[in-house]
């Protein structure tokens, strides 16, 4: 599975430990921040563009709070992503909400939890059914 991931400064310690950890666990990995972004907002553009042009990949970006990825991210037309802190947000918001991409906070949640969280939301598919209705609403918003 390709995973792109993104950060800004306040991010980039954080971005680098999922990365190599998820490079050791087989994960091909495009990483837009290769030096950190200068604000938040053109880190999570790029993963969510690049997200919109490969259908298959996954995204991740990192941030202080995450908060700011995650709103800069739901600005581009159909991607639909999640701000998380804890793992079984990131697992439900893929599973309820085809969510190709989560923001996380490097000032709200420590290396130990980020990997768990990653690992939740990677694990997770896409249950469609009944939870496409909602996330026709979403794509149509943007």
């Amino acid at each position: 599975m390709r995973i792109v991931i993104g950060s800004d400064k306040d991010g980039m310690q954080l971005k680098e430990v999922i990365k190599k950890d998820l490079i050791e666990k087989g994960f091909m990995i495009a990483d837009k921040s290769e030096t950190p972004s200068e604000d938040f907002v053109a880190s999570a553009l790029a993963v969510a563009n690049d997200l919109m042009n490969n259908e298959g990949s996954l995204g991740i970006t990192v941030d202080g709070y995450g908060v700011g990825s995650f709103i800069s991210a739901t600005k581009v037309k159909g991607m639909i992503a999640a701000v998380v802190s804890d793992e079984r947000s990131a697992y439900m918001t893929r599973e309820h909400n085809n969510s190709r991409m989560i923001a996380l906070g490097s000032k709200i949640v420590g290396e130990e939890l980020a990997l768990s969280i990653v690992k939740e939301f990677l694990q997770a598919t896409y249950a469609g059914g009944r939870h496409q209705v909602r996330v026709d609403m979403l794509n149509k918003m943007a």
